[in-house]
């Protein structure tokens, strides 16, 4: 039953990272990397590394992603006021 477990968790993540991978816009790409890390988490959980599931969970799930939207925020926000920060030259 635990090997089938792990499998599964595996088969998880290798579906995740695919569509990580496979995905074109990078806000999309974040919060398909959120469930990426939702995934490592399930499988660390599975191989009884709770430490380590709880890290994943919190960095590879939380902070990383969040990290992402807010820098593609920042770049899409500058591109529609046409590349400046509001100096005048």
């Amino acid at each position: 039953m635990a090997d089938l477990l792990v499998a599964l968790a595996l088969a998880l993540v290798v579906a995740a990272a695919t569509a990580a991978v496979l995905t074109r816009d990078p806000a999309r790409q974040a919060l398909v990397l959120a469930l990426l890390g939702l995934a490592f988490a399930v499988l660390f959980t599975v191989l009884q590394a709770p430490d380590v599931a709880l890290s994943q969970l919190a960095v590879g799930s939380a902070m990383t992603p969040l990290m992402l939207l807010l820098a593609v925020r920042k770049v899409r926000g500058r591109s529609r006021r046409g590349g400046r920060e509001g100096g005048s030259e």
